[in-house]
């Protein structure tokens, strides 16, 4: 029987690649123990119980940013977490970590290496965050989502994708997901959205745009999200909702995308075969324009900087793209050659191997040159 300790958390990107990967775990072998390392405020304090796995939480220490009393106890709090960790491996007997980023990760993969167990990282991102560029130094197996992405030994695997995603029968679903939402299964459908939280500058062009968009002979299907600041603008062809509890229903109904280009979105439209227009978020280091770089440049994404998603450029870009059901259909075989479907199993074969490699203990890999 193995014992896995699958660490990460904080946001969805973090949360929903580990939660693809435990379950993959758990199919295979009922007999396996996963178990799950997280913060008791991150998104994981809900999700991970929901799925059914038993969540271990450690204290949440951020990296100090500037020299100040949160600075001056950070080592002492620090070490604290990775003896957390080191108990619950000992405690535990867990057999192998894998991380995915986030607080945690980095006492996890210490803890790690002071037991000598394996080791494997999964970054989702294209720019990877500090928690992966440490793991990924002595990790017997790292995983990216993204070709190019910057970490040692890096080996391209994929997302791992909700089964829901995974498994989607795009063709089989699109009269049931037309009915959910009140649209027509004969006609293309334009799907926009700016995650959970909604993306202002989406939602603002999207509605300044709508009845043009409406016009075009397609259907928008406008998911606002949660602090929208838009009003419905009750068009026959437009539809608006703040939330999409079957999130798999609108992707197997859109021959088209408008959307943020987190790491999840990218992946899932990409292996879907989904074309789409990506407004990277304008703040943070940038790394949502690294993430949708592949996908537009095999041709089935176009990148727009946020400021310029603009009405205009809806008027002089979107709608001529919406005219050629040629280039849309050209645009979705290239995003589908960009993704991965199995991007679950992928990873889940890192973790056999790196349990096959046994730890090192003692950075094994800290001589090989950056991917």
């Amino acid at each position: 029987m193995t014992t896995y300790l699958l660490a990460g958390g904080g946001t969805a990107g973090h949360v929903n690649p580990l939660l693809a990967v435990a379950d993959r775990l758990r199919e295979r072998d009922a007999g396996a123990v996963v178990l799950v390392l997280g913060t008791a405020e991150g998104l994981e304090s809900r999700l991970v119980p929901e799925r059914g796995y038993e969540l271990l939480t450690i204290a949440k220490v951020p990296f100090p940013r500037r020299p100040n009393g949160a600075a001056l106890r950070f080592p002492g709090r620090f070490r604290a977490s990775v003896a957390d960790v080191s108990r619950i491996i000992a405690d535990r007997g867990v057999d192998v970590v894998v991380g995915f980023g986030g607080y945690v990760s980095t006492p996890a993969y210490l803890a790690a290496r002071r037991a000598g167990i394996p080791l494997a990282v999964h970054e989702a991102n294209a720019r990877p965050g500090l928690a992966n560029r440490l793991g990924a130094r002595f990790a017997e197996a790292v995983g990216v989502a993204f070709a190019g992405t910057p970490l040692r030994g890096a080996e391209v695997v994929g997302m791992p994708l909700r089964h829901e995603i995974e498994r989607l029968d795009r063709s089989g679903l699109r009269d049931e997901a037309a009915a959910f939402f009140g649209l027509d299964a004969a006609r293309p459908v334009l799907l926009a959205t700016g995650g959970s939280l909604g993306a202002r500058r989406i939602n603002a062009t999207m509605v300044a745009s709508a009845a043009e968009l409406a016009g075009s002979g397609w259907q928008v299907l406008h998911i606002t999200g949660a602090k929208s600041e838009v009003s419905d603008p009750n068009l026959a062809d437009y539809r608006m909702v703040e939330y999409a509890d079957r999130m798999d229903l609108a992707l197997a109904l859109a021959d088209l995308a408008v959307s943020r280009a987190g790491a999840s979105t990218v992946s899932e439209l990409a292996a879907l075969g989904i074309p789409a227009v990506y407004v990277p978020y304008p703040v943070g280091n940038g790394e949502q324009r690294f993430n949708a770089a592949p996908v537009v440049v095999a041709g089935g994404g176009i990148l727009v900087e946020d400021a310029e998603f603009t009405p205009a450029w809806v008027s002089r870009e979107l709608l001529p793209l919406l005219a050629d059901g040629g280039r849309v259909r050209a645009m979705a075989d290239a995003a589908a050659s960009a993704g991965f479907l199995d991007g679950t199993d992928r990873m889940v074969a890192l973790v056999d191997r790196a349990l096959g490699a046994g730890g090192s203990g003692g950075g094994a890999r800290d001589d090989r040159e950056p991917a």
